[in-house]
């Protein structure tokens, strides 16, 4: 048996350790410049233990696994010696390798040394410039180093094997270097991938490596530029050729291994040599500074998409997004060659971040600019968004960026884009009117029944609902675009002509416009409530029975049946977080609905009693608001009709198409109802082939998944594996801390991917210290004042939907992170609303606005400042909010 192992010997590399291994390769396969040497093998090593050593150190390390006492170890192996055999066949080899006695360094090569994982860099023991006749000394040092404190300490840091693997030991003829040092592929301290970061000194490396010298430092980007030094002594120990030798070396090597590498390196007689290569371990995780800048922000997308949400509902909704924008644009007069020439834009409107969705604000501005008037319209953007911080300016420069060509060419665009407004705005009305017809024509495609088709015809239903309805949103985009901008100039209008320094006379003047369909299943509520006022034993059972009690009951109550079947068939697909396709509707579970009527029969029964009036859908307060809002208007337009006449116009557009807007809101609700109604179908046919463990696993594939399995496109068809790696991933996303709301990615977005998390006094992506402030100031959306208790609410079921909710007490706030359709099943038992996200144009703030409940949005941290109980005073006006005693 042999124990040297050759450079050449390629069948043996799994026995070199790390280190050598590494060396070997890139000596005799890449021909890079290595010092010769040669690898004594782990047999060596298990070759010269005793047999009565053998037994005492696996008993040492079987006994204390987790704490051995290294000082015992040490004890075992302070005798250790090369085995005779051993070490006459190393003393062979190092005179051939060192005929005349040159000087030779010994290395320790572990098994786990220098992989991608971990490097164990400095952990074993090395020794150079040794001797021949010293070299089985130091052989057992790096044996006996493998079994040290600071080696099995980092072990156990690591969660490896406590009992070290016995080392390979690299040997090689010393170099006499006039320079040495190390450098690394790319910059272990930023990421930054294109920079190539070198140190150096004067004579050997070790004094660097071992921190004992301070070094030059050089940077060198990929065109070979020096772009930073830094110099210790007065002259620079490199000059710059030996620099770019140096940087195109450790590039070289990198290539080889297809990884950035952490080499050491030595300069003898003007060559230079490679003496060790490593993976640098720290960039699995570092994202790369230089990479494309992404700015993702959930301001307003998580009123439709709060929390987890599945792949289906994101891979649906990326989509709709992607079409819906595309089919804006066109509608725009943007050219169709511009609009293909950004399709990476288009596909990209939305992200998923630890299985939460983002908007991609990179994108949605650069659809925006492809749009003249872009400074102007993107202010008005972002107030319908929400968002919080505007877009750093040098973005917006570098987003307008153009020749004296595309600012001809803009021109020309903005002349056809204004004519085509004017067209838009005449034909909106009529737009409107066709975009119902065709929705309630594909709706009543679905009322025959699901269960008849079979999946491919189910696949084709699907298609041809995709067709007529994601790619035909054209009332629905030109009414939001007209809200943004009509709403916008409105907010500027009141500022400038009428003075509002709180900016808030344009919320009085918008709200109580009426027929606004997301009111109304308040009233409805309401109404349903009043029927059963004075029935206790209803009351009781609607608020604490279950399902199967209170249905029947229902039953025998002819006209409280008749409205809730009403309810269920024109709102059964509003629910809580009604935009996620795995959410379950009223249709499933009408529980909700119920607890709330139940809930509110019970406040309405206390009557006068009450701490607080219950608010009406047709409450005065905001009609009473919005009188003294044009009372005040009529004043400051005395004396200028032609202003009155302008801000008319655009006051009653506005109206208008905030009341638009969120009416065609809720049929976009209606078309996520009939997606999940056919999603669910697919998963029943796929569950009764066998191809998923439950129906509802369904909501873990995407659609093109699902559409190409049957369709013959799938690249995956086991599906059970795929939903079960998803559900696993999405489990873990679960258990994580939310992350922040406002967050940057450079390159590649999930690798390094740690957005900072919004709970823990962090928002935005910035470290907030507690609320110690009495008061805090946010956006009022509703006009009112009131006063009360409140109760911080992060689920709606907490108070309607299980038998542990607990009822809204007479007179409470709702305090809340942020709310969604489903929650207007709360806010006929509210008093007020305090909301931690939202827009002037959110739903919480124009359905708060129709029901005339006082509430502000846009608090942050107010779920952070309020607990349960605390009493407040809010002003939906002017957005401010005291806490009181």
């Amino acid at each position: 048996m042999t124990y040297i192992i050759r450079f050449e010997d390629k069948e043996k590399e799994s026995l070199m350790g790390g280190k050598a291994r590494a060396i070997a390769q890139l000596q005799q396969q890449a021909g890079f410049l290595i010092p010769n040497g040669f690898v004594l093998s782990p047999a060596a090593f298990e070759a010269s233990l005793t047999l009565e050593l053998r037994e005492a150190i696996v008993e040492t390390f079987h006994e204390m696994p987790l704490q051995q006492d290294e000082d015992e170890i040490q004890r075992l192996l302070a005798n250790l010696q090369l085995n005779e055999t051993v070490k006459l066949e190393m003393l062979y080899t190092l005179h051939r390798l060192c005929p005349n006695g040159e000087l030779v360094a010994v290395r320790s090569s572990a098994i786990d040394e220098d992989n991608v994982q971990h490097s164990f860099a400095g952990q074993l023991d090395s020794f150079l410039n040794v001797p021949l006749e010293e070299v089985a000394e130091k052989v057992a040092a790096v044996w006996r180093s493998n079994f040290s404190d600071r080696v099995l300490n980092y072990r156990r840091e690591l969660g490896l094997s406590p009992i070290p693997h016995p080392p390979a030991v690299l040997i090689q003829r010393m170099v006499n270097p006039t320079v040495a040092g190390v450098a690394f592929a790319a910059d272990p301290v930023t990421g930054r991938r294109g920079v190539a970061v070198i140190s150096a000194v004067s004579g050997l490396g070790t004094s660097l490596v071992s921190g004992e010298t301070d070094a030059d430092t050089y940077h060198v980007d990929l065109k070979e530029r020096i772009i930073q030094r830094q110099i210790i002594a007065e002259k620079p120990i490199l000059d710059d050729e030996q620099i770019q030798a140096v940087a195109k070396l450790v590039r070289q090597v990198s290539k080889y291994f297809d990884r950035p590498q952490d080499i050491e390196w030595a300069i003898e007689d003007g060559q230079v040599y490679l003496l060790q290569s490593r993976p640098i371990t720290t960039l699995a995780q570092m994202p790369d500074p230089d990479g494309i800048f992404n700015l993702w922000d959930n301001s307003n997308i998580a009123e439709s998409y709060s929390g987890v949400t599945t792949p289906l509902t994101f891979s649906f909704a990326r989509r709709a997004y992607e079409q819906v924008y595309r089919q804006f644009c066109r509608l725009m007069g943007v050219p169709l060659a511009t609009i293909n020439r950004h399709d990476d834009t288009f596909s990209r409107m939305i992200g998923l971040i630890q299985g939460r969705v983002y908007y991609n604000l990179l994108s949605w501005y650069r659809v925006l600019a492809l749009l003249p008037g872009f400074r102007v319209n993107r202010r008005f953007m972002e107030q319908m968004m929400g968002v919080r911080e505007s877009l750093p300016e040098s973005i917006v420069a570098e987003l307008q960026t153009a020749t004296w060509q595309d600012r001809l060419q803009d021109s020309w665009r903005l002349v056809k884009t204004v004519v085509g407004l004017i067209t838009n705005y005449f034909l909106l009305p009529r737009r409107i009117r066709q975009f119902y017809q065709r929705l309630d024509k594909a709706l009543q495609l679905s009322q025959f029944n699901l269960e008849d088709l079979r999946p491919d015809e189910l696949a084709a239903f699907y298609r041809q609902i995709e067709s007529q309805l994601l790619t035909r949103w054209d009332a629905p985009l030109i009414n939001d675009f007209f809200a943004m901008i009509f709403y916008g100039v409105l907010r500027s209008l009141t500022e400038k002509w009428c003075n509002d320094k709180s900016r808030t006379l344009q919320n009085d003047l918008i709200g109580g416009e009426g027929n606004i369909i997301s009111a109304e299943p308040a009233k409805r509520i309401r109404e349903m409530a009043g029927l059963i006022a004075g029935n206790r034993e209803v009351i009781e059972l609607l608020c604490h029975g279950s399902l199967d009690a209170i249905l029947p009951a229902i039953a025998q109550l002819t006209e409280l049946k008749l409205q809730y079947q009403e309810y269920l068939e024109k709102f059964g697909d509003r629910c809580l977080e009604e935009l996620k396709l795995e959410s379950p509707t009223l249709h499933d579970n009408p529980l909700p609905l119920l607890r709330a009527v139940g809930q509110l029969a019970g406040i309405e029964r206390v009557g006068e009693n009450s701490l607080t009036e219950i608010p009406n859908p047709k409450s005065q307060i905001q009609i009473r608001f919005r009188k003294t809002a044009e009372l005040r208007l009529r004043r400051a337009f005395r004396g200028h009709p032609l202003r009155r006449l302008v801000f008319n116009w655009v006051l009653k557009n506005a109206r208008k198409r905030v009341r638009d807007r969120e009416n065609l809101r809720f049929e976009r609700t209606r078309v996520f109802g009939l997606a999940r109604r056919v999603f669910l179908e697919f998963g029943r046919r796929f569950y009764a082939l066998d191809l998923l463990q439950s129906h509802r696993d369904i909501f873990y594939l995407e659609v093109n998944e699902i559409m190409g399995f049957i369709e013959g496109t799938a690249t995956c068809t086991d599906l059970k594996g795929l939903v079960a790696v998803r559900q696993g991933e999405f489990a873990k996303y679960r258990e994580m801390p939310s992350p922040s709301d406002r967050f940057e990615t450079r390159g590649i977005v999930y690798q390094g991917l740690e957005p900072p998390p919004s709970t823990g006094g962090t928002k935005g992506g910035v470290s907030q210290s507690p609320i110690t402030s009495s008061y805090l100031q946010g956006i009022g959306c509703s006009p009112g004042v009131v006063r009360g208790a409140v109760r911080v609410i992060t689920d709606p079921r907490q108070v309607v939907g299980t038998d542990q909710s607990v009822p809204l007490q007479p007179g409470t706030i709702i305090v809340a992170d942020r709310t969604d359709p489903g929650w207007i099943l709360l806010f006929p038992a509210a008093a007020g609303l305090l909301v931690e996200r939202g827009s002037l144009l959110s739903h919480a703030a124009i359905v708060a606005r129709e029901l005339g409940i006082p509430a502000i949005v846009s608090l942050p941290g107010v779920t952070q400042w309020l607990k349960d109980g605390d009493w407040v005073e809010l002003d939906g006006s002017t957005g401010k909010v005291s806490k009181i005693s």
